[in-house]
């Protein structure tokens, strides 16, 4: 094998009359380069857009949540049925969620009022680590909390009042601005608002009623199975739903997304390899007699493959080794720069998120070494199937 990878490294830095065949060749390896670091840098951002969504997911809101319908009406006993069902449940906290319209002076704008118990609240979600100003336990006795894109709109600081119209209820109250939060999800930041749950229950005419129990777990991951444990044992007239099954739909669709850019981009990668293929034809053509004179002097016809195969596959192990190494250095910069800025109001977040995972790169180089090599077979056994007197005579 050793003289066979000699001849194919030297077919590929071809000098004199074949330097046309290696600017092919470098063409090849720059185009197999740049499809395999777009499949990375946009593998790298999907997979970062997806865990930063989760991430802002996870932090306004609680692992589980427990609800009953028509609202629930003995609370504390079904927390402590709750925590005593198993020992991953860290805190619950009840809450109770309404629709409403927010009116800052002569505007209008639909808002999802929470009512929470501000130090219960703080056990079961980041919500007063996302506090930019002002504190979580400002979320009672006529205080609020208010996202900064909600803020920015309408000009808002601490101390402002916003009045909440409940149309459901036909009623409506004045809180004031007690906090400033800002969870990176726009969604969020823009039309939740916190208020304590004696007001919210007053506001929306709810009496003593609460609209579920909030939970949080130890891993965040672990809330489908025990969300099925908990459910098995609190039973009807209770649900229990996880984070996932909350946004189920968003999630799905930030998976496809990725597979459908996977094989979008794996199909530029493939057409890249294909150039692999066209460039050892045409070292074929060029070098029959060199073929016919290694037939002559005892080279075999797996020899002869094993040199085109081995000089294909080179060009698409350098293509690829510069397109990892490019991808890599590219989604670096794109992490600790920031310098593509997104319009949150559209894609829920402001940046370009990038995780680059070891499992994907992997994947993607055994992919593009894969085509390399299938794209070599074919001219790789038409050079060895040439006959040695024809090739002698080829001209």
């Amino acid at each position: 094998m050793r003289y066979e990878l000699l001849i194919a490294s030297r077919y590929i830095t071809a000098k004199r009359k074949e330097k046309f065949i290696s600017i092919i060749s470098l063409i090849s390896v720059l185009g197999v380069g740049v499809g395999v670091c777009a499949l990375i840098v946009v593998i790298g951002v999907m997979s970062g857009f997806d865990n930063e969504l989760r991430e802002k997911v996870i932090g306004a809101n609680s692992h589980l949540v427990v609800e009953q319908e028509g609202g629930m009406d003995d609370p504390e006993g079904v927390i402590q049925k709750i925590k005593a069902a198993s020992p991953e449940i860290i805190s619950a906290a009840p809450f109770l969620d309404g629709q409403a319209f927010a009116k800052v002076g002569g505007s209008m704008q639909g808002v999802v009022v929470r009512g929470i118990v501000p130090e219960e609240e703080s056990k079961v979600s980041k919500v007063g680590d996302y506090m930019r100003s002002g504190s979580i336990l400002g979320a009672a006795n006529g205080g609020m909390l208010i996202g900064s894109e909600f803020a920015s709109r309408f000009g808002l600081k601490i101390g402002d009042s916003v009045s909440i119209i409940s149309p459901a209820e036909g009623t409506d109250k004045d809180f004031r601005i007690a906090g400033i939060f800002n969870s990176g999800y726009y969604e969020y930041d823009s039309g939740l608002l916190f208020v304590g749950l004696k007001d919210a229950q007053a506001l929306f005419g709810a009496g003593e009623k609460i609209g579920g129990i909030g939970i949080r777990i130890g891993d965040a991951f672990r809330a489908q199975s025990l969300r099925a444990e908990l459910q098995k044992q609190l039973r009807f007239p209770y649900y229990v739903k996880s984070w996932i099954d909350l946004n189920k739909s968003l999630f799905a669709a930030l998976k496809l997304e990725k597979v459908t850019m996977f094989w979008i981009l794996a199909l530029i990668v493939a057409v890249a390899c294909l150039n692999i293929a066209s460039t050892l034809i045409m070292v074929v053509m060029e070098k029959t007699r060199d073929i016919g004179i290694l037939k002559s002097i005892g080279s075999t016809n797996a020899s002869v493959m094993a040199i085109f195969t081995l000089q294909g596959f080179i060009i698409g192990l350098i293509g690829t080794a510069l397109g990892v190494a490019g991808g890599l250095g590219l989604g670096y910069l794109l992490e600790k720069y920031q310098f593509i800025k997104l319009p949150k109001d559209t894609y829920y977040i402001d940046r370009f998120p990038v995780d680059i995972q070891a499992g994907d790169v992997a994947a993607i180089v055994v992919a593009a070494l894969a085509v390399s090599l299938l794209a070599c077979v074919y001219p790789a056994w038409q050079a060895s199937k040439l006959n040695t007197v024809d090739a002698l005579r080829y001209e």
